[in-house]
């Protein structure tokens, strides 16, 4: 089991986890002093205003559970593009927290204004005198600020761990400057598709849960489309690793129609007939939908590349592979081994194309 072992990758992973401690603690704090202010003896599940602190901390639960996932893999891989990836994710989480604020706002003010849709009375979720915004104000601003800090921090750190892993990377693929592309190109398809599945099932889940009122037919595609996102992610990074480019090619094909997916969802937030099912949440899933797009078009980009450097001896430096005899293994995500003071390189010099 990988521990961190240099001040740089301790600093990355302690840095990252007082961030998701933090962050956590103050957005715990907002979702409590939230389900507090709302009066009792009401059915709430119905109103999608009620649900957007909890999807707010829930995705933030996720999110800041899922980067010391990605902190430790990125680590014990020593991929340099994996924690670059990393400080962006970061930023991904600022602008999400950023709007945080707006959007806690109109939950507040809707609430205390709601009206009965039957009769048009005044039903307020939460008592007018309640000063529930004044008191968590403060917090949700302060948490953009906090993961800004904390973001520049990262930036830092990696910019150290850059420099302390080329070494290695070097290493392990040798003084072959094309091979080294093709493998640069390898390790930032695979890291694509690691943020890939965040985004991808953090705007589904936003949907399904803040969101109503849509048609059934909308409802079920959105629930298939979680088992069928991770499927296409795995099998992506399955047939990218052997080379596979019948695979590759129905991966890339997939990438288009998810693509054309999320262009319909975000043009269907603001058509006129449609926009006020999405007006709860309807800034975050379109941060969600922006991003996502982006990354897919990354995506689809890195995937051409890789399949385009197929058959042109990468294959062996991320599969299993033997040498003297004993079988050593290299990681199916891109591994690379340590090097310590005192132990004798292994040589894996390569014929130069």
């Amino acid at each position: 089991m990988y521990r961190p072992n240099t001040p740089w990758t301790w600093a990355f992973v302690l840095v990252t986890t007082a961030q998701a401690i933090v962050v956590l603690s103050m957005e715990s704090y907002i979702f409590a002093r939230f389900q507090e202010s709302l009066l009792a003896g009401k059915e709430h599940p119905t109103i999608p205003l009620v649900k957007t602190i909890p999807t707010y901390l829930t995705l933030f639960i996720f999110g800041f559970l899922y980067e010391l996932v990605l902190v430790y893999d990125a680590l014990r891989l020593k991929n340099t593009i994996q924690v670059i990836g990393l400080c962006f994710y970061n930023c991904g989480m600022l602008i999400y927290a950023s709007i945080q604020y707006d959007q806690v706002n109109k939950a507040i003010t809707g609430l205390r204004d709601w009206v009965g849709p039957k009769t048009h009375e005044a039903l307020p979720y939460i008592a007018p005198q309640d000063d529930v915004w004044t008191i968590i104000r403060p917090y949700i601003l302060a948490v953009p600020c906090i993961i800004a800090f904390f973001t520049i921090l990262m930036s830092v750190i990696a910019w150290k761990l850059y420099d302390e892993f080329a070494w290695t990377i070097y290493k392990h693929i040798s003084a072959d400057l094309r091979m080294k592309r093709r493998f640069l190109t390898f390790q930032i398809y695979i890291a694509i598709l690691k943020f890939d599945f965040f985004f991808f099932l953090g705007f589904t889940v936003q949907f399904l849960v803040i969101v109503t009122n849509v048609t059934d037919t909308e409802f079920g595609l959105t629930i298939a489309a979680i088992p069928i996102t991770v499927l296409i992610l795995f099998m992506a990074s399955f047939w990218t690793r052997r080379e596979n480019k019948f695979g590759m090619v129905i991966t890339i094909f997939m990438y288009f129609a998810g693509m054309a997916y999320f262009i319909f969802k975000l043009a269907r937030m603001y058509q006129p007939k449609h926009k006020a099912f999405y007006l709860p949440a309807r800034k975050n899933l379109t941060s969600f939908a922006v991003i996502t797009i982006v990354l897919i078009v990354l995506t689809i980009i890195n995937a051409c590349f890789c399949t385009a450097n197929f058959d042109k001896g990468l294959k062996q430096h991320v599969m299993k592979r033997k040498i003297g005899g004993e079988e050593e293994k290299m990681d199916n995500m891109t591994e690379l081994p340590d090097l310590k003071p005192g132990h004798a390189p292994v040589s894996s010099r390569m014929t130069i194309d």
